[in-house]
């Protein structure tokens, strides 16, 4: 079953800074799985390496509902890109059959509890993950800073 994963997990040279967040489990698991690659904010048209960027005024469901913007340190609007990378990693995930997805942590992308936003609680989602979870997705968010114990059950059960 095809699953899609942010490719910065993958070691792809696409965050922000123009560094990785490989993380050695996924990369032992990837010969055994059919890994989609994104980056939504590559697929959105971004650059590498590109200013780093917080969802205001909401998260990323309220990006989607056009309430909330994503404003890079530079002062930039580039919401259109956000949007446009969360529109195009759900149409890889259409075309591919893909159910669900491995995503990295805090991103204003892909993170499920990413503290690149302003709500009330100081986390909420990315936008690709709000349009992927409003789509049926099921996401498995990894942190590539810890021990992911659970991560390899994870990867058994997709």
């Amino acid at each position: 079953m095809p699953v899609l994963i942010s490719g910065c997990l993958l070691g792809i040279e696409c965050r922000y800074d123009g560094g990785h967040s490989r993380v050695e489990e996924i990369i032992e698991k990837a010969q055994e799985m059919q890994f989609i690659p994104i980056c939504p904010e590559q697929l959105g048209g971004l650059p590498t390496p590109r200013a780093p960027s917080n969802i205001v005024k909401g998260d990323g469901k309220g990006v989607l509902a056009g309430h909330a913007r994503v404003i890079n340190t530079l002062g930039e609007d580039v919401t259109e890109a956000f949007i446009k990378g969360a529109q195009e990693s759900l149409k890889l995930a259409r075309l591919t059959g893909a159910k669900k997805a491995i995503l990295k942590n805090k991103s204003p992308s892909c993170g499920l509890n990413t503290p690149y936003c302003e709500t009330d609680t100081g986390y909420g989602l990315g936008v690709t993950a709000a349009l992927l979870l409003s789509a049926g997705i099921e996401i498995i968010e990894i942190n590539p800073e810890k021990k992911n114990k659970d991560l390899i059950e994870n990867l058994r059960l997709l």
